[in-house]
C-alpha cells in the first residue's frame, strides 16, 4: 500500500494510514543457523531451539538457568539472555510457583477452572486447546489444536507464523461449524485466551470458560490446580513431534500442513488409543453423540 511511485511522500502515505514511519523501513532479522532446527541433527546434539524443545517436553518445570545448563552439556556457551529470548519466541513458560500468586492479570477475562472433580462422560462436554511451537528445517511455525476430552479426537486445529488471537478465534470457530459446540472449553492463561475477542466469542456461543494456570499469573500452586489437569492437549503434542515432526522435519509452512493434515487424519481416524479402551477417537466421538441425540 505504500511505494515510492506515489506523488504523496512516504510520511504523508504512512499518516494516511496510522503507520509510524519507522515500521516501512524496518526488516525482520531472521534467527541465525545456530538457533534454528536441523533436520540432519539428531536429537541429542541439534541447535538451540530443536534442544530447547525436546527439552521442555521432558521436563516442562525447568527455566532459563536450567536450560542453559542443559545446553552446556550439549556444547553450546550461550548467554542466559539468549536463552529467555528464545523461549519466549517459542512461547514456553516453565511450570512454576510465580510470585504474586493471589493477583489476578486482566482480571475481567480470567475465569476460574471447572474440570476439578468433574466425571467427563460424553463428547462436546469439554474442549481443549493450547498452542505449541513446530520447528522446520528452515524456520518455524505455530500450531493450535483443540481436543474433545472423552474421545480424544482432535475437533480442529491450524497454522500459522504468529500467536495471535485471531487466528485461535477463527480456528475456534471452524470447529463449532464442523462438530457443534461443547458445554466447557479449558485453556490457560495465555494472552491469547485472556482477550476481549477469545470471551466474547465463547460468551456469545454460550460455552463456558475454564482456564487453568499455565501462562498466566494465578498458577497452579495458587489454585490447586494439578500439573496433569491439561494431560490431553499436552500428550497430544508429545505425539505430534515425536511421531511426525522430528522424524520428518518439514521444509517449509506448505509442507507442514499437508503433514499435520495427514497426522490428524491418522490420529483421529486410525489411531486406537489406550486411554479410551484402545477405540478410533472418531468412533468414541460420534458414537457418544448418537447416544445423547
Amino acid at each position: 500500500m505504500i511505494g515510492r511511485q506515489s506523488k504523496l511522500s512516504l510520511r504523508a502515505q504512512c499518516e494516511l494510514l496510522g503507520l509510524h514511519r519507522s515500521s516501512w523501513y524496518y526488516q525482520p532479522v531472521a534467527e541465525t543457523e545456530e538457533n534454528l532446527p536441523d533436520p540432519m541433527l539428531t536429537s541429542s546434539a541439534g541447535p538451540l531451539m530443536r534442544l530447547l524443545d525436546e527439552r521442555y517436553l521432558n521436563y516442562p518445570t525447568e527455566g532459563v538457568l536450567q536450560m542453559q545448563d542443559y545446553l552446556r552439556t550439549q556444547g553450546y556457551q550461550v548467554n542466559h539472555k539468549r536463552v529467555r529470548r528464545l523461549l519466549r519466541k517459542m512461547g514456553i513458560m516453565a511450570i512454576f510457583p510465580k510470585r504474586n500468586l493471589s493477583k489476578l492479570g486482566k482480571a475481567e477475562y480470567v475465569y476460574p477452572y471447572l474440570l476439578r472433580n468433574l466425571d467427563i462422560s460424553y463428547s462436546n462436554q469439554v474442549w481443549q486447546l493450547d498452542i505449541t511451537y513446530i520447528p522446520m528445517a528452515k524456520g518455524f511455525m505455530y500450531l493450535v489444536a483443540l481436543i474433545d476430552v472423552h474421545s480424544r479426537f482432535v475437533v480442529g486445529w491450524d497454522i500459522s507464523n504468529s500467536m495471535d488471537a485471531d487466528w485461535v478465534v477463527e480456528t475456534l470457530q471452524e470447529a463449532l461449524a464442523r462438530h457443534g459446540k461443547p458445554s466447557i472449553v479449558n485453556s490457560d492463561q495465555g494472552s491469547q485466551f485472556t482477550c476481549k475477542k477469545w470471551v466474547e466469542c465463547l460468551l456469545g456461543h454460550h460455552i463456558q470458560i475454564s482456564m487453568d494456570g499455565k501462562g498466566g499469573s494465578q498458577t497452579r500452586a495458587s489454585t490447586g490446580i494439578r500439573a496433569i489437569d491439561n494431560v490431553y492437549i499436552e500428550r497430544l503434542w508429545r505425539t505430534v513431534k515425536y511421531d511426525y515432526v522430528y522424524l520428518s522435519p518439514p521444509e517449509n509452512g506448505w509442507e507442514l500442513y499437508q503433514g499435520l493434515k495427514a497426522f490428524f487424519e491418522r490420529y483421529n481416524y486410525q489411531k486406537y488409543h489406550q486411554g479410551i479402551g484402545r477405540k478410533l477417537p472418531v468412533t468414541v466421538y460420534y458414537d457418544s453423540l448418537a447416544s445423547s441425540a
